[in-house]
This record gives structure tokens, sequence and C-alpha cells, in this order.
């Protein structure tokens, strides 16, 4: 009962605080981005910790400062103006440095597959993914693009947890990777989505224009990347055989417990806002 309190407290308390966050429009969403920047990082030293229990890596100092350059540079290009598509360029620099430094600095190469393609993978899912929050800050209305996308994760997590606790006592373990995860939650998390991507649309319709399917069509979508999301983090800590990736978030673990969905669905939804609703932007 105490996780479950701590959930909630999380609910009710982190999330209105991540969006009134996100509702600083000062320069280019900065508060915002400084968070995205810190929890990369943070991100990035959990996974880093993971993964290293199976695996030998490139320098600890090395792998992180080339993953917090990432979504910083996105920072610089979105406030001066710049191609967001300039980021691309920072990430294969800082993968080619990493394959430029093993080469280098190492005398046995029995490991390299291992620690070059761990460091860069670091750097592309905690770095790179999470660009895409940044790159819709440099829509007009950013404001409610970026809220409209962490609200629907958010309530899609929240309505799969809550189906999960009433109704999967007797519906769990179908999906091997994580044996607790049960299908009456994936039928919440798509019912919260379906619903949560549908508000502003009903809402904002000047921004949010069109036909319904548009929501419904970004709830599946959103719903199934933050689905998987949560999965692929699974993979990683049964891989590693530990429970969180840590334990800085109440109730539940990690930085990365509580980022995987939004890791995962940060490129679908932009890719979405830009084909779907670009010329109200």
């Amino acid at each position: 009962m105490n996780k479950v309190l701590q959930r909630l407290l999380v609910f009710f308390i982190g999330i209105p605080v991540v969006l009134a966050i996100v509702y600083i429009d000062v320069q280019k969403h900065l508060p915002l981005n400084l968070l995205i920047m810190v929890v990369s990082l943070l991100g990035a030293d959990e996974l880093y910790r993971i993964f290293s229990s199976k695996s030998e890596l490139e320098p600890k100092p090395f792998v992180l400062f080339l993953t917090a350059i990432v979504p910083v540079s996105t920072y610089v290009f979105v406030i001066t103006g710049q191609p967001v598509y300039y980021t691309d360029y920072t990430f294969l620099l800082s993968a080619m440095l990493i394959m430029g430094f093993e080469v280098i600095s190492r005398k046995v190469f029995e490991q390299s597959i291992q620690r070059i393609s761990s460091s860069v993978f670091i750097v592309f899912y905690c770095g790179y993914l999470l660009t895409y929050l940044t790159k819709l800050t440099q829509f007009h209305n950013s404001v409610f693009f970026v809220c409209s996308f962490l609200f629907t994760v958010f309530i899609c997590d929240s309505f799969a947890w809550f189906f999960g606790v009433l109704f999967g006592k007797n519906n769990k373990g179908f999906i091997k990777v994580s044996p607790n995860k049960s299908l009456a939650g994936f039928i919440g998390g798509y019912f919260g989505a379906i619903l949560s991507s549908l508000v502003p649309q009903l809402i904002r319709s000047d921004i949010f224009y069109g036909d319904l399917w548009k929501g419904c069509l970004i709830g599946v979508l959103i719903a199934t990347s933050g689905i998987i999301g949560d999965l692929v983090e699974s993979a990683f800590k049964r891989s590693a055989g530990c429970k969180d990736s840590g334990k800085i978030i109440p109730g539940r673990g990690g930085v990365l417990d509580s980022i995987d969905s939004i890791v995962f669905s940060a490129p679908v939804y932009y890719c979405l806002v830009f084909f779907l609703y670009l010329p109200a932007a």
C-alpha cells in the first residue's frame, strides 16, 4: 500500500509540477530544457550502470559527457533558429568520437564491439531520443504540443497501472519480458491514451484541428510506442538482473523507470505533429 500511495503522490504532485514547468515559456522553454538535460544525464548514468554489469563500456565520464552534449546542442539550435536536424550531426559526431577513442586508446580489442555498441546506444537512448521533446519547442503553440504529449503519456501510464491493479490479477504473464504486465493494464493504457489525446482536440480545435481520427491515431501510436518503451527498459533490467534502474523516484524507481515511455514516444509524437498539425504551428 505504501508503494501505491507513493505513486499517487507522484501523479498528483509530480505531473502538475512538470506541466507547470512546460508553461514557463521563457527563452524557448529554458526550464523544460534544463530538466531534459538533467534527466538525460541521470538516465545515462543509470543505463551505464545497467550495461556495465554485463559488458565493458568506454569510460563513464566520456560517455556521460557525449550524452549530455546532444540535448544541449539541440536547445542551442532551437534558441538560435538553426535547423533542428543539426542534432543528427551532433549524435553522429558523438558516435564517431566513441569509435575513435576505442581504436586510439585501447591495446586489446576483444571487447571492442561491446564497448562501442553499448556506449553509442547510451548516447542514442538517453541523449538523442529525448531531443524530440526539445524539437517540439521550436513550434508556435509549443506549450500546447508539449503539454498534450506529456499529458497523454502520463495518463496512458496511469490508466495502465490502475487497470492492471484492479483487473489484471488473472491475465498476467503473456509478455515474457515483463511477467507482471497484464492484458487489462494494456487495455487501460490504450483507453487512457486515446481519451487524453482527444481532450486537446476538443478544447483547442484551433491548434489540434481536423477530424477526431487524428486524436485517436495519436492516442493509439503514443500508447503503442510507450508500451514498447516500457518493455524495452524491462529487457535491459532483466538482462542485468536488477528490479529498478534506481531509487530516485518514490514508488517508481529510477529516472529510466519514469521516462522509458517518453523516450520512445517523443519521436513518434514529433512526427505526428509535423505531419498532422504543422500548418497550425
